[in-house]
């Protein structure tokens, strides 16, 4: 893990296109802001984990479900 020291209003450039700004500092808490493209998909580590958890839910479900229809035809 790269581990960089900012100040605040200082910013971290990743790549061409996005720039990683210290907007505040209050105590224990810094606010940061991201400028990137639309394109690029920015969570909070908490959320992009929920999400994850969440799809691969959702295609268990579906492999699961496939197998059921599977079984049906097999009973033809």
């Amino acid at each position: 893990m790269l581990v960089l020291t900012r100040k605040l209003n200082e910013s971290i450039q990743v790549g061409d296109d996005i720039e990683i700004k210290v907007l505040g500092i209050e105590g224990d808490q810094i606010k940061l802001g991201i400028a990137a493209p639309k394109s690029v998909e920015i969570y909070r580590k908490e959320i992009y984990i929920e999400i994850q958890e969440q799809n691969n839910e959702a295609a268990n479900l579906s492999t699961d479900l496939l197998g059921l229809l599977g079984n049906k035809d097999d009973k033809k």
